[in-house]
């Protein structure tokens, strides 16, 4: 056989080779991909791997799977338990005659899910500016007697989080037990994730990254698996939580100062047994970043306020398989007889969602949604606008806060009966892929205030029109229906 013959046997065989492992390829996609995942990522998934073949596989293995290494969630195991056996205040909860009926089933679907009870006895108060809530946390801090647990996605030393920094360090200064868990790649990101860790060493404060990707010290899971929580606990007495980040309102960008952009965000500060949960979330992420599991250092607990609020802490993310968030979320809408309220800087859902919200709206509910009028991220923004069609054309009410502000608040309510405040966005990524805390609260005293914050945003808002959404060039339909197909990966 000459030369030529035999380079056209072998380059024959490699190609038909190389067809065989391509063809090969896709059908073990189609086989792997769609296991244990909802449809939405599948087919993202899919559509990767079938068109940018190499490198979709290769995201796939970095990115494909949800779920936190097994010791982690073992270590979730093993937590539940403690929270069970630590629990207050489950005697403190009225069930009087306003008690709705389809309450007790959801508060068993957030026990069962996320070992958390609904307990009594609470009171809260609550700010919609970052900087009063910095600075009401700050003080917190200053008259903390016996321990303070910080827990924060972003936590940033800059000029407006200074006092809140040198808080913890004059507590720990006087003998206070001060442990803080803050983001890996969360804070990565920023010019300030240097100084925050100098900062906290120099004060002599236990510190820690959270789910931290280092892979040469064999930490390692999929790269954008982020605990996305914000917390606070004083004396194990107070606790905050909510939507805010502690670090200046632009982000520390110079793109952010230059076009004036600021977040605004929505807090919370609860007294009563409800602070044991709160703090019963950081334990659980302390223990799986140190493998110390804190006993109980904090006085018994103290009631104040007025004391009748009904809240039940909802933890959730990869450590859970029964995606919390999105089951509470969506029980709420389907239970809900006259009014929902949704806010969310991020609003990404998923086909059940999305059919629940269409579903109130199209019964008659109100049914209304607020998200900013611009947005900083552009694969999220675009995908969020690909579902406003849907939801006007049902009769969901979108009100657009104004420029230059990103509304960063996380809160919803519905009817006046029950309200969820936390860290999580109404997005796929907060169900699936990111550690969430959210706490649901039964109290007419919170639910007034909160309906005072929501007629804040309305104030100011615009309406979003089906006629004028419909203007939209084509150019913008496109891009937005090409990052919907993203939704599920983000």
């Amino acid at each position: 056989m000459d030369t030529d013959r035999l380079t056209a046997w072998v380059t024959l065989i490699t190609l038909f080779a190389l067809i065989l492992l391509d063809v090969g390829v896709r059908v073990a996609a189609l086989i792997i991909v769609p296991r244990n995942r909802r449809p939405q990522t599948a087919m993202a998934w899919l559509l990767a791997i079938f068109f940018i073949p190499y490198l979709g596989i290769l995201f796939f293995l970095l990115f494909g799977s949800a779920r936190l290494p097994k010791s982690r969630r073992r270590k979730q195991y093993e937590i539940n338990e403690y929270i069970l056996e630590t629990t207050e205040g489950i005697d403190l909860v009225r069930k009087d005659p306003t008690w709705p009926t389809w309450l007790e089933p959801l508060v068993e679907l957030n026990r069962e899910l996320g070992a958390m009870p609904l307990v009594g006895g609470n009171s809260a108060r609550m700010w919609k500016e970052n900087q009063e809530a910095f600075d009401a946390m700050a003080a917190e801090i200053r008259r903390a007697k016996r321990v303070v647990h910080v827990e924060f996605y972003i936590l940033s030393l800059d000029d407006s989080t200074r006092d809140f920094f040198e808080a913890l360090a004059e507590a720990r200064a006087r003998g206070v037990k001060v442990r803080v868990l803050l983001d890996h790649l969360g804070n990565a990101q920023y010019p300030g994730f240097r100084r925050t860790k100098r900062f906290l060493t120099d004060a002599g404060i236990e510190w820690h990254l959270m789910l931290p990707l280092q892979p040469l010290k064999g930490r390692f899971q999929r790269p954008d698996l982020r605990n996305h929580r914000k917390l606070l606990v004083v004396d194990g007495e107070v606790g905050f939580t909510g939507s805010a980040n502690v670090i200046e309102t632009p982000y520390q960008k110079k793109k952010n100062h230059k076009r004036g952009l600021h977040w605004k965000d929505y807090w919370v500060r609860f007294e009563g047994p409800v602070v044991a949960g709160i703090d019963a979330i950081f334990v659980t992420d302390w223990y799986s970043e140190t493998d110390e599991l804190l006993v109980r250092e904090a006085a018994p607990v103290r009631l104040s306020g007025d004391g009748h609020l009904d809240c039940q802490v909802v933890p959730s993310g990869p450590g859970f398989p029964g995606e919390n968030n999105l089951r509470l979320f969506n029980s709420l809408v389907y239970n809900a007889q006259r009014r929902i309220i949704l806010v969310s800087p991020y609003f990404v859902p998923d086909d059940s969602m999305l059919y629940a919200v269409t579903t109130a709206a199209q019964s008659g509910l109100h049914v209304e949604l607020f998200v900013s009028e611009i947005g900083d991220q552009f694969m999220v923004y675009h995908a969020q606008r690909s579902y406003y069609e849907a939801l006007l054309k049902a009769g969901v009410k979108i009100y657009l806060y104004p420029a230059p502000t990103i509304l960063h608040a996380k809160h919803m309510t519905f009817d006046d009966e029950v309200a969820i405040i936390g860290s999580s966005n109404m997005d796929m990524r907060s169900f699936t892929l990111d550690l969430e805390i959210s706490v649901m609260v039964h109290g007419e005293p919170f639910l007034s205030q909160l309906r005072e914050v929501e007629d804040s945003y309305r104030a100011v808002s615009r309406e979003l029109t089906l006629e004028e959404w419909d203007k939209r060039s084509s150019g913008v339909r496109v891009v937005d229906n090409l990052m919907r197909l993203t939704a599920g990966l983000q």
